[in-house]
Formats: C-alpha cells, sequence, structure tokens
C-alpha cells in the first residue's frame, strides 16, 4: 500500500460526546509509535449515532467502518491491521452497506459523513456548486419555478410549500430583500439540522445563495440556537472560506454582493415560530407577530423576507444540479422528495434515517430503530416534537407523510420520533406538555399564556384522582380553546400531545394517584 491512509473520524458534536477527539488522539499517537502513514479526516456524521465514534479507513475495497470505537480500542485496531480494512469485532464492513445506511435514500444528506465539512475542494467533487452553476445562469422566475415544480415543502414542521414563498417574495417591489435561516432546531429528539450544519454546512450556504438569485436578496441570516456551538464555530468557517473563494460575489466596493450573517439565539423555544425569530434577530424580545402581513411581504426590518429551515434551503441546491423532476420522482401525494427522519428516546438504533415520503413508522421504529434499547415492549411514540401527537403502537403503521399523518390527528413536524416503552404514564407526558408550553410561552396572547397554567393544574387533578370525568372534560375545552385561540403554533398545538395521549391511553386517565 502506498502514500497515507485516510481515516476518518466524525467531529459531529454527537461522536465528541463520547469521546470522538480521544480516538482521534489515540489513533496519532498509535500511528506515530507504529511509523504508520496516516491522513485523519475530520468528517461529519453518518448519522448511526449508536456506532458513535464511527471509525472509517478508506481502503481499495470501499471506506470501512468500525465502531463504536473507543480510545482504548485503537492498539488493538492496528493489530488487526485496520488500515487495510482488517476484521476486528468492532468492525462494520463496508460503511455504504451497513443495513440501515445502505437502505436509505440519501439526497439532502448524501455528503454529511462522506466529506470534509470545510473543504470546498472536497464539497465541489462530491456534487457540491452545481445547483448554484445553474442558477446563475436561470432567470429569478425560472429558479423559483424549478423549487415549485419540485414539490419542495418546509422541513421546519409546517409544510409550507418553498416555492409560493419564493415567488411571493420575489413579486415584491422593494430595494431590499433578505433570507433567514431559521435553525433554532429546539423539538425534543431532533438533530437533523445540527447534523448537516456540522457534516455539510457549504450546501446551506449554496441554498441561500440560489434562494437569493432567485427574489434577488442582498444580505442572508442564519439564526442559530445557542445550544450549538460547535455548529456555530464550524458555520463561521464555512461562511468565510465561502466569502474568500469569490463564491458571494462582488460589488464595485469589494463587499460580497450576497452577504451572510449568523446570529445565536438565547434559548427560546418559541423564537424557532418564523415572527419570533425575526423579533429576536432585530432584537427584540421574541415574541409572536399578528398576520397579516406574512414576512413575505413584511419581514425582517420589514423587508420582505424567505424564512425556510436549514434543510429545506440545504436541499434546493440538489433541485437545481439534479432537476425538479428528479427531486419529485421521491415521495408519496404532495408529499414529494425525502425526509430526515431522527430516532430517539427508547430506541436500540437511534440517529438519523432519510427516507422518501410514503415509509411507515413501524419501519423506521422496528426496522431501522431495531426496537427498544431496554427490550422492553414499546407503547408510543411522539412524532413532530414535544408539541406533536402520540401514536399508539397499534397505530405505527401510518404512513410518514405530511397529509397520512394529519388524517389521524397528528403531524409530521420536523420529523422527530420519540419512542417510550410501556413503562410511560401518558398522564404525566400530558402534564408535561401543558408545563412545556407554560414555560416557553411567549406570553403574548391569553389562551396560550393562561391556558397552559390552568391545564398543567387541570391534568394534576386528574392524576390526583379528583373528580376525573368532571376535570376530563374542562381539559377538553381548555384544548379546544387554545386550539382555535392562539395567535401561532406553541398554544395552537400544545392541546396535540395532551387528547392524542387521553384519546389513545385513556387508562392513564382514569384517576389514579401517581404519587409524587
Amino acid at each position: 500500500m502506498t502514500g497515507a491512509v485516510r481515516i476518518f473520524v466524525p467531529c459531529d458534536a454527537a461522536a465528541l460526546s463520547v469521546g470522538a477527539d480521544d480516538v482521534v488522539a489515540a489513533i496519532s499517537a498509535e500511528a506515530a509509535r507504529r511509523k504508520a502513514d496516516i491522513q485523519l479526516v475530520r468528517n461529519g456524521s453518518r448519522g448511526m449515532l449508536w456506532l458513535e465514534p464511527l471509525v472509517e479507513v478508506e481502503t481499495p475495497a470501499g471506506r470501512m467502518a468500525y465502531g463504536a470505537v473507543a480510545a482504548g480500542d485503537v492498539a488493538g485496531l492496528f493489530d488487526a491491521n485496520f488500515l487495510a480494512g482488517g476484521d476486528h469485532p468492532l468492525k462494520q464492513g463496508e460503511t455504504e452497506k451497513i443495513p440501515y445506511f445502505a437502505k436509505q435514500e440519501r439526497l439532502t444528506f448524501a455528503r454529511c459523513g462522506v466529506i470534509d465539512p470545510l473543504d470546498l475542494k472536497d464539497y465541489e467533487a462530491h456534487g457540491g456548486l452545481q445547483g448554484l452553476g445553474k442558477a446563475l445562469k436561470m432567470q429569478p422566475a425560472e429558479i423559483v419555478a424549478a423549487i415549485t415544480e419540485s414539490g419542495l415543502r418546509g422541513r421546519g414542521g409546517a409544510g409550507f410549500p418553498t416555492g409560493i414563498k419564493w415567488k411571493t417574495v420575489l413579486e415584491q417591489q422593494s430595494g431590499l430583500k433578505y433570507i433567514c435561516c431559521n435553525a433554532d432546531e429546539g423539538d425534543s429528539g431532533t438533530f437533523a439540522d445540527r447534523m448537516l450544519m456540522e457534516g455539510d454546512p457549504f450546501s446551506l450556504i449554496e441554498g441561500m445563495m440560489i434562494a437569493s438569485l432567485a427574489v434577488g436578496a442582498s444580505e442572508g441570516y442564519i439564526y442559530l440556537r445557542s445550544e450549538y456551538p460547535h455548529a456555530a464555530a464550524t458555520l463561521r468557517k464555512a461562511i468565510a472560506l465561502w466569502e474568500e473563494a469569490g463564491l458571494s460575489g462582488k460589488r464595485e466596493d469589494g463587499s460580497p454582493r450576497f452577504k451572510l450573517h449568523l446570529r445565536m439565539g438565547a434559548g427560546a423555544y418559541i423564537c424557532g415560530e418564523e415572527s419570533s425569530m425575526l423579533e429576536s434577530l432585530e432584537g427584540k424580545r421574541g415574541q409572536v407577530r399578528a398576520k397579516p402581513p406574512i414576512p413575505a411581504i413584511s419581514g425582517l426590518f420589514g423587508k420582505p423576507t424567505v424564512v425556510n429551515n436549514v434543510l429545506s434551503l440545504a436541499t434546493a441546491p440538489l433541485i437545481l444540479a439534479k432537476g425538479a423532476d428528479y427531486y419529485k420522482n421521491y415521495g408519496m401525494g404532495r408529499s414529494r422528495g425525502t425526509q430526515p427522519f431522527q430516532l430517539a428516546g427508547d430506541i436500540k438504533q437511534g440517529g438519523l434515517v432519510e427516507k422518501a415520503f410514503g415509509v411507515s413508522l413501524r419501519e423506521l421504529i422496528e426496522n431501522y430503530g431495531g426496537g427498544t434499547r431496554s427490550g422492553r415492549p414499546v407503547r408510543t411514540a411522539q412524532v413532530g416534537g414535544p408539541l406533536g401527537a402520540y401514536i399508539p403502537a397499534a397505530g405505527f403503521d401510518v404512513k410518514m407523510d405530511y397529509e397520512a399523518l394529519a388524517k389521524t390527528g397528528a403531524m409530521l413536524g420536523h420529523g422527530g420520533v420519540v419512542v417510550f416503552n410501556d413503562g410511560v404514564d401518558m398522564a404525566r407526558q400530558a402534564r408535561f406538555a401543558m408545563a412545556f408550553c407554560e414555560i416557553e410561552s411567549c406570553g403574548k396572547c391569553t389562551p396560550c399564556r393562561i391556558g397552559a397554567v390552568r391545564g398543567k393544574e387541570t391534568i394534576e387533578k386528574i392524576i390526583d384522582g379528583k373528580n376525573a370525568p368532571e376535570n376530563l372534560q374542562l381539559l377538553e375545552d381548555l384544548c379546544d380553546l387554545m386550539t382555535d385561540g392562539s395567535l401561532c403554533a406553541m398554544g395552537g398545538l400544545t392541546p396535540m400531545p395532551v387528547m392524542s395521549a387521553v384519546k389513545h391511553f385513556p387508562e392513564d386517565f382514569g384517576g389514579k394517584n401517581a404519587g409524587n
């Protein structure tokens, strides 16, 4: 074997949390001791989180995976000749043939875990910049038409057609327009945005550039949650490298034609709502704005603004590069393309699964997730974040698509799936939803601000066995009020987990005394 052997160890936050840096240090020390010629590459995560740190070795037969690797395993890996793909108890085989990974349809996440996140040449060698190259030769209306035709919908939760937003902003007569990326990924059990920003940040930047060409925007903002310091550091470097390469274009004074800014949130869940995010970006308290006007007409600083999620924007380059027909060939009904699903909770194989819309919840949990980590039976899964519905195990055959889930009283949200075993107390889960809303409400509207408090109190009475039938009726009335009267989805969706728990698990609301 000639030349340095390339070894890939993720710099993703999930891998770092279980000792990836220690593994890198051990590999470097062991290679030096053995005088082995290696090149260490810090890639993003492949999304098989139960195998992190996942170490990959580039061999003539492909990239061989070993995981989960601890620093203490490194000497044994060298003894087993892992630099040539040698056998070892931690060997998983060729990465892309691991069943969990091989059956996925990686479009948005095609490069994540494959490339060095901060190497523009590596990015371009794996299909990057093709979409931007085509966009530069198109008229704005043509770009918008391609996005519209693809069927791309918002991946932040609402599922609103991306092309309609872009078309609305394009049609506004304004000298200044903005592109805002909502990267305030706050739903429990979700991590797709973070994984992409840490593993393939240029795809997001390229998507924002394409959006700017489509609508005539000159500035862009990424609003990132403060709990993502590694993503922030990666994005700052990526933006600087992008500008240094001249990819943002140049004005006559030498400044970038499209100036991109990174702004950190302060930990408010409500700022995941687009108008609250805009308020925060303007330096105000994060509170919901009454609509109309919508942000596409009067958004950031009162100017027309595209507000999209990380995954929506990062998918735009692929659509421009391969065409709208290529993308919409995936999926079902009005849900076109793929969705990065995130498996969390009591799950054996937690991680990210990118599949075309239409995969069943059962397939995600049982085939990809491998059932529960604890070995106990699955009782329910919450889909769509802390405000999503609880779906009982008997309902797991539902197709993961916006409309199919809506028919069952659930929602797709950001694609998070949190699994609970048979030990979960659903009355306490319902109480948690109301308590969460109480804490995270911006306080602007009464149904959300007061309804959540009264809802929590009512569920506590039910748990304590106080007039359960009467309090269940009161709870239902409160939920109706919050659904119909709240200004935004914070209060409007809080009843979804509550009433789904009551509907599917009435035995947990029968007035038992649950103790402290």
